[in-house]
């Protein structure tokens, strides 16, 4: 299963409840997820993690971050 979280625009915790709940319904597959913040970026990131899934790349394009992940 593939999806793709739109959270730009969304202040914390939004992002990280999103991804949380995503991940939580897929159990596993690939995760896209779209911040525009550093501290999106980052806390998404550790919570994904935590979670067990691996960060697979983030890539920055004029401040917005798309956060790769992946559970097999």
């Amino acid at each position: 299963m593939e999806k793709t979280i739109d959270a730009r625009g969304l202040s914390c915790p939004q992002p990280v409840l999103d991804t949380l709940s995503a991940i939580a319904a897929m159990g596993s597959g690939k995760l896209t997820v779209m911040v525009d913040t550093e501290a999106s970026k980052e806390n998404v990131s550790r919570a994904a993690a935590a979670k067990g899934w691996r960060l697979d790349g983030v890539s920055e394009d004029g401040g917005e971050y798309r956060i790769d992940l992946s559970k097999a």
